[in-house]
């Protein structure tokens, strides 16, 4: 299989534009550190099926953005399991999302749902540090930010007066 070129992937105009993008934007931090063990105010931005690299196991995995304090725009995860024994934690930690059936898995959450996150700091053998999501809880939904690419809703017409009998009213 032949290594593709960014040529391959982008148009001439994108090429231009990923090159001056590259050269304005600065590398965004290393979080190279887990968070601190606290509880957090987060929102629910995805929730998202895999399988585990190592055995193939299916999941669920929750991702969590901090939206307050120090570390507002960190993201946490929390790995939710579908198998035989973990089947009960999970059905419990989805059904505060109103999840109440595989079926839903299949659509996208909605947007907006507000968590009190509550994180742990786990340690490897070899001394690893990271962070584990001992509990969540809903504490509300909250209205999407608006996205200032997106197109503006037209403006609603103005309705016309209507005459007694039905008709369009106003002069002629």
């Amino acid at each position: 299989m032949t290594r593709k070129s960014l040529s391959d992937i982008l148009s001439a105009g994108e090429r231009g534009s990923l090159s001056r993008a590259w050269d304005e934007t600065e590398a965004a931090e290393d979080f190279g550190t887990p968070l601190p063990p606290a509880e957090y105010t987060c929102h629910l931005v995805g929730a998202d099926l895999f399988n585990a690299a190592t055995k193939g196991t299916p999941g669920v995995k929750l991702t969590f953005k901090v939206i307050e304090g120090e570390h507002a725009g960190r993201r946490l995860w929390d790995d939710l399991w579908l198998t035989p024994a973990a089947l009960s934690m999970t059905k419990r930690d989805l059904a505060k999302l109103g999840v109440t059936a595989p079926e839903q898995l299949e659509q996208p959450l909605p947007s907006g749902i507000r968590c009190r996150v509550k994180l742990a700091l786990r340690k490897d053998d070899d001394g690893t540090e990271y962070n584990r999501v001992r509990s969540f809880e809903v504490v509300g939904i909250d209205e999407p930010e608006q996205d200032a690419f997106a197109p503006q809703d037209a403006p609603a017409p103005t309705p016309q007066p209507q005459a007694a009998d039905g008709s369009a009213g106003g002069q002629q």
